[in-house]
């Protein structure tokens, strides 16, 4: 899988890398954003250090992982990321989104993942994930929009989402 710039109708998503730290530290600043994942939000230095890491790929053969952030081009404003863990050997990609609360409501977290797995379907994968905690609707309705349908299955408290991509 090429991890290369890609573009939806509002938005450029540039392969994430440390230089985008500060600001994304901006656009996902608002606590908020924490209220189904935990946790709070990220110093400009925890963004500069997660970004190297992610930007370095996965550690394991296994797996590949695509970052980017989401570049709104009427502004030229980061506003949050997607990214894919994608499983080459089972054509597998796990997918998650985030857009920065004041971009929220726009349609743009489902263009970007829409894009994104356009960008994965075209490399042959073949089912995609997401892992949605059962009270965010707004998750949901994203994974919904993209054909994935919730499992019975559960992982740390989160709700498996899955769908059978069409091949190429």
């Amino acid at each position: 899988m090429l991890i290369t710039t890609l573009h939806s109708e509002r938005l450029d998503l540039l392969p994430l890398a440390p230089e985008h730290a500060d600001d994304l530290a901006a656009a996902l600043a608002d606590p908020a954003l924490h209220t189904f994942t935990g946790g709070s939000p990220a110093t400009p230095a925890q963004w500069r250090a997660r970004c190297t890491r992610l930007a370095a790929g996965s550690p394991d053969p296994a797996e590949i992982w695509g970052n980017w952030v989401l570049r709104l081009r009427t502004d030229d404003a980061l506003t949050g990321y997607v990214q894919a863990t994608v499983h080459p050997a089972a054509a597998e990609a796990e997918l998650a989104w985030v857009v920065g609360t004041p971009w929220q409501g726009r349609g743009l977290a489902t263009e970007a993942a829409r894009a994104l797995l356009a960008h994965l379907t075209a490399a042959g994968i073949t089912t995609a994930v997401a892992h949605v905690h059962p009270d965010h609707h707004a998750s949901a309705r994203i994974a919904r929009t993209l054909g994935l349908h919730p499992t019975p299955h559960t992982v740390d408290g989160e709700i498996r989402w899955q769908a059978d991509l069409p091949h190429p």
